[in-house]
């Protein structure tokens, strides 16, 4: 007697099958450096979502106190932190960006937004470069990884990456690249370069671990 398998194990519709999505790698970044070098500009440039800001007016309460040497035009300043985010699908990345507060007397604070960060950004203006000398050691001293982007604004004098590597004191193996803080393409080239960075040193420690 031939066995006949039951027809409705074949008439029954077969279930969708949905290829797991591969969870992104969630990095969160720092974008620091001095007082009015374009941290709050930066961070709204590039940001996929509407950003956090803690920008408020500044007031007589920061006469003697902050340094307007080169951005007497500017208004507000960043008391806490900026906040974005920014996904790069093809490399499954998302980056969360969080800008720190430039003036000294909120530095405190550098500590608790370092907390967890892989990489970060230190934006450099030449009209006060020597504002971002803290910012530098800051992240050297951490042994955190980071790039320095010169935001070139209007009417400031142009350097090429050597002289400001030389004028940083910083490690050859620092990128250095120019952007407009403005400008979400070249916000975004910016936070690729980090990227690779990061990427390099970590292929470059697990290499050394190895042997």
């Amino acid at each position: 007697m031939a066995y006949n398998e039951p027809e409705t194990a074949y008439n029954e519709p077969e279930p969708a099958y949905d290829e797991p999505v591969a969870p992104s790698t969630q990095v969160k970044i720092l974008i620091a450096g001095g007082f009015g070098v374009g941290k709050t500009t930066f961070v709204g440039a590039v940001s996929e979502i509407e950003p956090l800001s803690t920008e408020e007016l500044i007031t007589s309460a920061s006469v003697g106190i902050d340094d307007l040497g080169g951005v007497a035009e500017k208004t507000t300043t960043t008391v806490a932190l900026d906040f974005g985010r920014i996904t790069f699908d093809q490399h499954g990345i998302v980056l969360y960006l969080f800008g720190t507060p430039g003036q000294r007397r909120f530095w405190f604070l550098w500590n608790e937004l370092s907390a967890g960060a892989l990489g970060a950004v230190v934006l450099a203006d030449t009209r006060r470069l020597e504002d971002c000398f803290e910012a530098v050691d800051f992240f050297e001293n951490r042994g955190t990884h980071f790039l320095v982007a010169v935001n070139e604004f209007d009417a400031a004098f142009r350097y090429d990456s050597d002289e400001v590597r030389s004028a940083l004191g910083l490690d050859p193996r620092v990128p250095i690249v120019l952007c407009d803080a403005r400008d979400r393409s070249s916000a975004i080239r910016v936070l690729r370069s980090l990227v690779r960075h990061l990427l390099t040193a970590a292929a470059t420690s697990a290499a050394s671990n190895s042997v």
